[in-house]
């Protein structure tokens, strides 16, 4: 048989010291198997969980603390030499047999974010929809509604913000509370679709680890795009300009390129989006400017068949309002990235 990109073995270099595989290690049914690279780390007390199997641990003659053949195991030792030595010989054990099976709780790595802004209708069908795919997610909505209203559901953080706040603000106020690796951004209009898998983009992100964003698509709208930057003088500065086209492919996946900027239905790598930050100068219209600031520190990615829903409605004077602001806010907005920037021009 010819062999699938999840048979190559993958470690993951977490964010704490110890790594671990992520794809690739091949159980054997209901049998006990050595799991690699676990070994050689500097700590005294490691925890563990597994969701389709469980773990043991031989620890011969050492006098460590354990539990076996549990989903949930915890090691602590005097000794760090005797630790590793143990770690070594860990072993796991699935439970269920299914030649297509993966151990991937995707709830401990990834939150969704929402910034909310009027439309409850529209947050509470996408709410729904994201509870129908994955009922223990957590998610964080950052709301600067005029009149906010109640948002309930389990596992949901719901950050009300002085009213009109900003779109960029709620941004920073939402990433600001994220406890996982990663975070996966989607607009209070958006919808999840029975193809809607986050795991995709995971898998991606931890297979190539120098990615720091990866973006789908919305409906058929991809909206991935270059930011071509020209160099001026010292006195007038240079010009950007966003030109609607990719990088180079993304080795070892069909459909996914290098891109400067991605349409707002992303995975983001926590650290790095916060090292960048959104401008909260920016409170209405804006998307391509947070991938203006990471030019040359983020690394990103736009791949074809992550989709996401978009749902369809009529707005409202009052959101509109908002949403389409007078020339003035465009004209204050350029004026503020010329002198950020020192740029003379941007063209979108």
């Amino acid at each position: 048989k010819s062999g699938k990109e999840n048979d190559v073995l993958l470690l993951v270099p977490a964010n704490t010291p110890l790594q671990y595989p992520m794809r690739g290690f091949r159980v054997t049914p209901m049998n006990k198997t050595l799991i690699p690279g676990e070994s050689d780390f500097c700590l005294s007390f490691i925890c563990l969980l597994m969701i389709s199997g469980f773990l043991n641990a031989s620890p011969e003659d050492y006098r460590e603390t354990y539990t076996t053949n549990e989903k949930h195991l915890s090691i602590s030792s005097s000794s760090l030499q005797q630790l590793n030595d143990l770690l070594s010989r860990l072993t796991y054990t699935s439970t269920i047999y299914h030649i297509k099976t993966e151990d991937l709780d995707v709830n401990t790595q990834v939150t969704v974010l929402i910034k909310a802004f009027l439309r409850y209708k529209e947050l509470n069908v996408l709410i729904n929809s994201i509870r129908l795919n994955y009922p223990k997610i957590k998610i964080i909505v950052a709301d600067d509604s005029l009149n906010p209203e109640k948002v309930v559901g389990d596992n949901i953080e719901h950050y009300i913000m002085p009213p009109a706040q900003g779109w960029f603000a709620g941004r920073n106020l939402a990433v600001s509370q994220v406890t996982t690796k990663y975070f996966l951004w989607v607009d209070d209009d958006f919808v999840f679709l029975n193809e809607t898998r986050i795991e995709s983009f995971v898998n991606i992100m931890e297979a190539v680890p120098e990615l720091d964003v990866v973006g789908g698509q919305v409906g058929g709208n991809q909206f991935a795009f270059q930011l071509q930057y020209q160099e001026g003088n010292s006195e007038e500065g240079g010009c950007i300009t966003r030109v609607s086209r990719t990088h180079a492919p993304l080795p070892g996946f069909n459909g996914c390129f290098f891109a400067d900027g991605v349409v707002n239905y992303f995975l983001g790598r926590t650290e790095a989006v916060r090292r960048v930050g959104f401008d909260p100068f920016l409170k209405r219209v804006a998307h391509t400017e947070f991938f203006v600031d990471g030019l040359g520190d983020l690394l990103v990615a736009t791949c074809k068949g992550l989709r996401i829903g978009h749902q369809k409605h009529s707005p409202t004077n009052k959101y509109g309002s908002y949403r389409h602001p007078p020339k003035s806010d465009s004209e204050a907005k350029m004026t503020h990235h010329f002198f950020k920037n020192h740029l003379k021009c941007i063209k979108y």
